[in-house]
């Protein structure tokens, strides 16, 4: 079977000045792939997307946005069309944590994760899907989390915007699925990045690298056009016994 040729195709990705958006980033771009980092600070946007292009011109560019807000998402798509002519991947990788009790937690911290981890890739996919269209097809990929189907204390501001990534995912596969737009969820366990403020460390060699999931996102976008990976779970092969 001939391997799907991916260089010269255009992608953004949020959330990718570190960690998880990142690694899928750099994955991208060693597959040829042009690619747009974004984050909310347009100078670490800048910085990834240089330490990215490896001083190669038109490889990577940096924008800013903030994905809880739907003029900034807007100006994603198009700034991206206008620089690189089209659009053919979008990533929506952006999350943040925020836990506690719900009686306890404030309402501005519930605001901020489903409007970050839900509203964020509802905002992108909407603005993303005519350039898809104008392309003859793409992907979407939902970086979404194993909160999504298993709950947890404290978790209740995550795990409702996951849980609700999930169901956004499966209803957009099912809107534009006809469009050749082919929709992802990756479910990923425990991933070492500085996620809720962690700082990864030896002591985190078991868990998912950054890495791995870039590597599952390349596998993603290689699979033959006949087939759909909707909802991808993603777990440590051995974690610590209990």
């Amino acid at each position: 079977m001939a391997e799907v040729n991916l260089a010269g195709r255009v992608a953004i990705v949020t959330g990718s000045t570190r960690g998880i958006g990142y690694a899928i980033a750099e994955a991208l771009v060693g597959a040829g792939i042009r690619v747009v980092v974004s984050g909310r600070d347009r100078e670490k946007a800048d910085a990834a997307a240089r330490r990215l292009s490896g001083g190669r011109p038109a490889v990577t560019i940096g924008i800013p946005c903030d994905v809880q807000r739907p003029e900034q998402a807007r100006e994603l798509v198009r700034r991206t069309v206008e620089e690189f002519g089209g659009l053919d991947i979008l990533v929506n990788n952006a999350g943040i944590g925020g836990f506690g009790r719900v009686s306890e937690l404030p309402i501005e911290t519930w605001d901020r994760v489903l409007g970050t981890n839900l509203s964020g890739p509802f905002y992108c996919s909407r603005e993303a899907i005519p350039a898809l269209r104008a392309r003859g097809g793409g992907w979407i990929i939902n970086v979404g989390s194993l909160a999504g189907k298993n709950a947890m204390p404290d978790g209740a501001a995550y795990c409702a915007s996951k849980f609700g990534l999930v169901g956004f995912s499966e209803s957009l596969m099912l809107d534009v699925r006809h469009d050749n737009i082919r929709v992802s969820c990756l479910m990923p366990g425990s991933v070492a990045t500085e996620f809720n403020d962690r700082t990864p460390s030896e002591a985190d060699a078991w868990r998912i690298q950054p890495s791995d999931l870039g590597a599952i996102v390349l596998d993603l976008l290689r699979t033959p056009g006949r087939t759909l990976p909707s909802r991808v779970e993603i777990r440590p092969t051995r974690p610590p016994a209990r």
